[in-house]
């Protein structure tokens, strides 16, 4: 790749590449852990400080550190996860400084929607181009029960509002649950017939919080995808920045149906993102050891290519796959903690 200058420096470009030759063109990048939805698969009781401060996160001036260097890297895709990352209160600063980079061509946010209807025109305006919205149920009950917030009716104006603001396509995420929602398919299709929604069932993983959780409501996406295939939905190509979801559409439908199961075989053999905590650092897996500190080189700009040769250094310890299958959840108490 050609060399790139930044502040007076040449960085030469490079591919973020792991010893099994994967290629990592996306970074999850988390800005908070903190979270106001009490999930009953992520944080039950609700959030609770482990020993640090929203003073404790990432700055502005760091996340446009990790981002020009993750975009010299190869980094082709940003998302920008928590926690809940909308309750920063400098968001729409965060998603211009990511966008400072043009290399980075696709920058999303994962988010619940609690500020969607709100907010959205200000993030699209501040450079994002895509969003995935949590909505386990489409029953306003069930929602208040799984969520702990009474906040389905704004949840759903506000992805109204992100199409009125000019999102062409919003991916709504739904973790799948035995005897919760696993047999609500035909709901979910009646949603997006004529809706550009890509709607995702996540199959619910196993954390270190949520061991009992995960054996009563555990159930495979095999379920749904052999309902899709019996109906007649073809399964998408991915592209190399895409996330893990097997997409499927369906010509009789404007909406899509994506299944992410990363407990069926050859999960982790398309890995192509990495992960970057709320607290600087680098994530190899979300089901990994502790994380590669970065924050020491986020200092100052002229750490840059010293935090670039970390990250690819780094590279060198990930791990084959996830190791879920055998009950190894890593660090992972909740999937608050780097992002889910």
């Amino acid at each position: 790749m050609p060399a790139s200058p930044v502040f007076g420096k040449v960085l030469t470009l490079q591919q973020l590449t792991d010893a099994f030759a994967r290629k990592f063109y996306y970074l999850r990048l988390s800005i908070t852990d903190v979270c106001n939805f009490r999930c009953t698969y992520c944080l039950p009781d609700g959030y609770k400080p482990q020993g640090h401060n929203n003073k404790s996160f990432l700055s502005l001036n760091e996340i446009r550190r990790i981002s020009r260097a993750f975009a010299h890297l190869g980094t082709e895709k940003v998302r920008l996860t928590g926690g809940e990352p909308s309750l920063r209160r400098d968001f729409s600063e965060i998603i211009a400084a990511v966008r400072e980079n043009p290399q980075i061509r696709q920058l999303a946010v994962t988010t619940n929607g609690y500020r969607l209807a709100r907010d959205v025109s200000t993030w699209r305006d501040a450079g994002l181009t895509g969003l995935n919205v949590s909505v386990d149920s489409l029953d306003p009950r069930q929602f208040y029960a799984i969520t702990g917030q009474d906040k389905f009716r704004e949840v759903m104006n506000g992805i109204d509002a992100a199409f009125t603001a000019g999102f062409s396509k919003v991916k709504v995420n739904t973790v799948l649950m035995r005897d919760v929602n696993h047999s609500s398919l035909q709901s979910f299709l009646n949603w997006i017939k004529d809706r550009p929604i890509q709607l995702r069932f996540i199959e619910l993983m196993e954390t270190g919080d949520g061991g009992s959780l995960f054996r009563k409501h555990h159930v495979s996406g095999e379920v749904i995808r052999a309902q899709l295939i019996q109906q007649g939905w073809q399964l998408l190509a991915r592209s190399r920045s895409d996330g893990p979801a097997q997409v499927f559409t369906h010509p009789d439908y404007l909406g899509e149906i994506g299944l992410i199961m990363p407990y069926e075989k050859d999960f982790c053999a398309s890995c192509n993102r990495l992960r970057v905590s709320a607290l600087g650092n680098l994530h190899l897996c979300l089901f990994g050891d502790q994380g590669i500190p970065l924050r020491d080189l986020l200092a100052e700009d002229w750490q840059q290519q010293a935090l670039m040769d970390r990250i690819q250094g780094g590279l060198g310890r990930k791990k084959q796959t996830h190791f879920l299958h055998q009950g190894n959840t890593g660090i992972t108490q909740n999937l608050s903690f780097i992002g889910g």
